[in-house]
């Protein structure tokens, strides 16, 4: 299995701009289907935004399509999520994922994971 690692949060004004990295390690990153989740204080874990195996399919969740676009680079063993129009609702621990298929994303959330990485805090101010 592999091991992933969200980075590249941090506080950033309402409007304004970052791009998370997730680093996977330990396994055939190609192999899954990787997806980005986030959690706000005291909020359930929601799924966010996926990319396919090789990159050449997204999906995006209503509340972010249109400002977030996530990407990825096997060759670096790596997804990125550029996260534009920052609102004050997007603070939250963002979490990279691993599963088979778009469809244990939409269908199962959280419990179509099959690797979590560690998060990183993305905190958006007024």
């Amino acid at each position: 299995r592999c091991s992933c690692r969200a980075s590249g949060g941090g506080l950033v004004q309402a409007g304004g701009s970052l791009k998370l990295s997730c680093a996977a390690s330990g396994g055939t990153f190609s192999d899954y289907y990787m997806g980005w989740f986030r959690q706000a204080p005291g909020k359930e874990r929601k799924f966010v935004a996926a990319v396919s195996w090789s990159g050449g399919s997204t999906y995006y969740q209503d509340s972010v399509r249109g400002r977030f676009t996530t990407s990825r680079d096997n060759a670096k063993n790596t997804m990125y999520l550029q996260m534009n129009s920052l609102k004050l609702e997007d603070t939250a621990v963002y979490f990279c994922a691993a599963a088979g298929t778009l469809g244990d994303y939409i269908n199962k959330g959280v419990d179509g994971v099959d690797h979590w990485g560690k998060g990183t805090q993305v905190t958006v101010s007024s």
